[in-house]
């Protein structure tokens, strides 16, 4: 019964949102993105960034991935961004996959999971959101339909701030 309850708690961990401290300070990278040049986070000083850790094999991002799409759209003009970060030692199969399901927002490969590392990414999808100043204010872990509301109201806050 108690090695349920365990599992049951550590499922729960990973489904649920959780709040970074805040003024935690978001770890700088940079990465290579499907246009061929490297990005870096701190190209978007001064704005909301919303970074999405995804894998083209993992269901619930693919579900995921049109919604980011549509909350990119909206949000950008209001000093928003939205980096999607793939996390295959591969990228052909996101390239691939990217062609059916297109998105204009910059997708970035870390194929050597180095920034999945420096943000502790424990499963697929997980979504970071870092706040003008350049703190981490959200993780979230997962995505089940619905979770995309979330995001916007995490965004609409920040990006009044």
């Amino acid at each position: 019964m108690k090695n349920r309850i365990v599992a049951l708690a550590a499922a729960l961990a990973v489904a649920l949102p959780v709040m970074a401290g805040t003024g935690t300070p978001a770890p700088q990278f940079s990465l290579g993105s499907r246009e061929g040049k490297d990005v870096s986070l701190s190209q978007y000083q001064g704005q909301v960034v919303m970074i999405n850790f995804w894998a083209s094999w993992c269901g619930p991002c693919r579900q995921e991935m049109p919604l980011l799409e549509s909350i990119y759209k909206k949000y950008n003009k209001l000093g928003f961004t939205m980096l999607g970060v793939n996390v295959e030692p591969d990228s052909k199969a996101a390239i691939d996959w990217l062609k059916e399901t297109p998105v204009s927002f910059p997708i970035l490969f870390d194929k050597d999971s180095k920034v999945s590392k420096l943000y502790e990414v424990a499963g697929m999808p997980s979504t970071v959101i870092i706040d003008r100043a350049g703190r981490v204010r959200v993780l979230h872990r997962g995505y089940k339909p619905g979770d995309e509301n979330e995001y916007m109201d995490s965004i609409r806050t920040l990006v009044k701030e």
